[in-house]
């Protein structure tokens, strides 16, 4: 239940492209989210990739910590309040959480502010029918 396994990480060149070139996405600082519903199925309700930009953070051992620190969050919390409610009709999902913020945070706030991006995802998807 509280894992991150190979099938949950979005790896496909194929889905990165198509992700970002007409997938929608909104901005909940320190994150930037894109998201796309794909028809095609796959073995989990959405792949995810997390990015931090070596522009801003030169240091891998920078780069490194963020990304742990937000996986981790995501794992912890994609069960309660991500997987339960994504639409399935619409197909499997793809899910972008970019860094864009100038600070290394610490966890709790980085936990707190995937949860806010979770909750904002789900009721732009929810209320405009978006992402596909």
């Amino acid at each position: 239940m509280y894992t991150f396994q190979k099938e949950e990480r979005l790896c496909s060149r194929k889905y990165l492209d198509l992700l970002f070139k007409n997938g929608s996405s909104f901005l909940l600082y320190p994150f930037r989210i894109s998201y796309l519903f794909v028809d095609e199925p796959l073995v989990v309700p959405a792949q995810v990739v997390i990015n931090v930009p070596k522009k801003r953070y030169k240091r891998a051992v920078d780069r490194n910590l963020l990304k742990r620190r937000i996986r981790e969050a995501y794992r912890l919390n994609k069960q309660d309040h991500f997987y339960k409610k994504i639409p399935t009709e619409k197909g499997a999902l793809l899910f972008s959480i970019q860094y864009v913020g100038k600070e290394k945070y610490e966890f709790a706030f980085i936990e707190k502010k995937l949860t806010q991006a979770f909750k904002r995802f789900l009721n732009l998807v929810l209320t405009n029918g978006a992402g596909k």
